[in-house]
This record gives structure tokens, sequence and C-alpha cells, in this order.
């Protein structure tokens, strides 16, 4: 069984808080939105039969590396016990010590990175722990096979050099086609910012980058993966800003998808 967990944590954001109120708000559309729990392909995604809903995680000392340690136990127990794991983040911190939890159940883990911003920052405001640098540190420990971003659209030299130096697949925005989805290798993980998809279909987000994708787009992107999926996370939406639940809505949907494919 699939195995649901919140992070709300985003005490490493750069720019606004919120992020940490995302977990809470993306389960109550299971309840108070206005879509049923069916996945496009007709799989009830359901607390208890398709998931298992093991809450939120409680931060006792938000210390960035307390929190690293916090995230990264809880998610190693799960794993420990062969479960599939999703999370709701919190800020794209959180995927730094989640995914480091996977290189040690999985080896040669491949991830697709979805996302405005490629977050391969060696060192944003001073902070190691930031959420414009999860990659960096990720990439740094040579633990992961291949990393692929797709959906970029704010690359600067600094990231370009590190993705040179660390071999990362960039298919941004600009030259986005369906066709890396046939490259991608097993076992992978997948970790989607709401903010890669445009500012319209997703307002509820802390950094606003036009350009970016359809929600139909994502949706085919996770439709049409065919390796084994064997963990994701879904991070960076940011319910202050949000517009009548409307991005919401979006993560509720893309969880369901996601859920049906790691259930593959």
């Amino acid at each position: 069984m699939i195995k649901v967990i919140g992070i709300p944590y985003d005490n490493n954001s750069s720019f606004l808080k919120g992020p940490a109120l995302a977990p809470a708000r993306i389960r109550l559309m299971d309840t108070e939105g206005s879509a049923n729990s069916f996945s496009e392909n007709g799989m009830e995604i359901k607390n208890g039969v398709t998931y298992q809903d093991e809450g939120d995680i409680i931060f006792p000392d938000i210390n960035a590396a307390k929190t690293f340690e916090t995230i990264r136990q809880r998610i190693s127990a799960l794993l420990n016990n062969n479960y599939k794991v999703l999370s709701l983040g919190g800020d794209h911190s959180i995927s730094y010590p989640v995914i480091d939890a996977f290189t040690h159940k999985y080896e040669k883990l491949n991830i697709l990175h979805l996302d405005a911003h490629g977050d391969l920052y060696e060192n944003f405001d001073n902070n190691p722990y930031s959420h414009a640098s999860p990659f960096a540190r990720i990439m740094e420990k040579g633990k992961v096979n291949s990393l692929t971003q797709v959906g970029i659209r704010t690359l600067t030299t600094h990231q370009r050099e590190q993705a040179k130096k660390f071999g990362v697949r960039i298919i941004e925005m600009k030259d986005f086609s369906y066709s890396f989805i046939a490259t991608l290798q097993s076992p992978l993980y997948i970790s989607l910012d709401i903010d890669v998809l445009d500012p319209a279909f997703a307002p509820g987000i802390s950094h606003h980058e036009p350009g970016g994708m359809s929600t139909r787009e994502m949706i085919n992107i996770i439709q049409q993966i065919n390796v084994p999926v064997v963990g994701a996370d879904i991070v960076e939406y940011n319910p202050v800003r949000d517009v009548n639940n409307m991005t919401a809505m979006v993560a509720y949907k893309l969880m369901k998808e996601l859920i049906n494919k790691m259930s593959a």
C-alpha cells in the first residue's frame, strides 16, 4: 500500500511562508472539494484502501539540520517496511531528506524533477538547506543515477554550471516535449513542485513564474510514465496565495494521479 505523509515545513523558504499549511489543505479537498476520489483511469484513490494516510511529521525543533534528520528518519522507517511513499510538503527543501532516505533504499535511484526552478544553487542565503538548493545537496552525495529536470524556465549562469557539473539533464519549458518520458529509468522518484505549472493554472504558489505548463500537460506526463515509480513528493503549494482553493484542487488531482501511477 502507498503511504502518504504530510511534511508541514517551510522554514527554508526564501521568499514567502505558507507551504507548511499545504498538507492539511490538500487533504481537505478529499471531503470539501468539488471532485470525486477517482483517478482518470478509474481507480478509486481512497484512504485505507488505495493508500494509508500517515498524518503529518511533527517538528519539535524547526532548526534546519534537526529537521533534516527528523524527516529522513521518518521516511526511512516507512521504506524499511517496504512501503512506497508520497510526501506532501512543505517547501522544496523537504525533498532533500526524503530523497536521501530513498537513496539508501534504492541503489541507482533516478529522479524526475518537475519545476520552474532548477534548485541547484550551491549556496543560497548562506543556508545549505534552502529550498533553492535541495538538488545541489542531493547530487553532491553521488548516490543518484540520474536527475532529469522538466519545465525549468529560470536558469541562471550558476545553475547552468551546476547542471553541467552534476550531469543533470534539463528540458527547459521553452523546449518542452514529451519525448523525455521514454528515456526515464527505474527505479524512478518524482519530485513535483506545483510552480512547474503556469500561475494561470496554479496561483497558490510563492514564486509566480509565467510560461509554465498546463495542468493537462502535467497529468499527461504522469500517465505516460512506463517505468515503476517508487516514491514522489508534491511541494511548494502555498494556501496563503491560493484563490478559492483552486491550486489545492490541482494538488489533490495530481496526488490521485501519482498514487495511481505508484500503484501500478
